[in-house]
């Protein structure tokens, strides 16, 4: 584990954080469909990444609370992204799933946005460029904690 009283760990812990929040307000702008907040997108991308879910099980997964979802799910529903489906055990409760359109476009934004880090990373030496594909498996079980 990391100790933040030790000046190398804490420096490299405040450059992995300030690097990563800049790369991501950077790549948040590499957008396909400017009408989608990145809460819309993030959602489409939690259903892409774990299939249909409950408006509550995504409300867990994003962090926001349950009306808010509601009212997310309702946009994207009215935008043609998602569809609404009976829960199998509870009718009371719907299943959200990403429709075909919805799909289609996070393939367009996926490609986009890896252009421009693939572009981006084009000007990193040979040598930079090896140290960041080996550390993108430990960038991504580190966004999984």
């Amino acid at each position: 584990m990391p100790d933040l009283t030790h000046g190398d760990d804490a420096a490299a812990v405040n450059a992995l954080r300030a690097s990563v929040m800049r790369l991501s307000r950077r790549l948040k702008h590499q957008r396909v469909d400017e009408s989608l907040s990145p809460t819309e997108m993030a959602v489409l991308g939690t259903l892409a990444r774990c299939g249909s879910a409950s408006p509550g099980e995504l409300a867990r997964r994003e962090h926001v609370q349950p009306p808010s979802m509601t009212r997310i799910v309702a946009m994207l529903e009215g935008k043609g992204l998602v569809r609404l489906d009976p829960h199998p055990e509870d009718r009371r409760q719907k299943i959200v799933t990403q429709t075909e359109r919805a799909e289609s476009m996070l393939a367009a934004a996926r490609t986009k946005r890896n252009r421009w880090l693939a572009d981006l990373a084009g000007g990193l030496d040979e040598d930079d460029w090896a140290k960041l594909r080996d550390a993108a498996p430990v960038l991504e079980k580190l966004a999984q904690l």
